[in-house]
């Protein structure tokens, strides 16, 4: 039996396994065995896996507070940097510069 790891959010010690998912009694958080090995976990709008270094595109047009136009649907935003918060995904844009996008309005590439 494999051990399985205190709860994240409270540190309990009864969490307990279900379905590829850490459940944590005490406080009801749930957390991916994935997320032990590998941080931070971000999925894009069609539920893809996000990583460090990922070419996304934008799904839909946003407006950007401060610029003249918007963010078109089918920007191309490469090498993208995974952060902790609201806004998810830290790039930088041909012609706009640094930018933070929430990552249920990108795809995967």
């Amino acid at each position: 039996m494999s051990a399985i790891p205190n709860c994240p959010e409270c540190g309990s010690t009864y969490g307990y396994e279900d379905r590829g998912l850490y459940i944590c009694p005490e406080c009801g958080h749930e957390w991916s065995t994935e997320a032990e090995a590998e941080g931070l976990i971000v999925h894009d709008a069609n539920g893809n896996l996000l990583a460090d270094g990922d070419a996304v595109t934008i799904i839909k047009d946003l407006k950007v507070k401060g610029a003249s136009n918007a963010l078109k649907q089918g920007t191309k935003v490469k090498n993208i940097r995974l952060v902790e918060g609201d806004h998810n995904i830290d790039c930088k844009i041909d012609g706009f510069g640094p930018m933070k996008l929430k990552s249920e309005f990108v795809k995967k590439l």
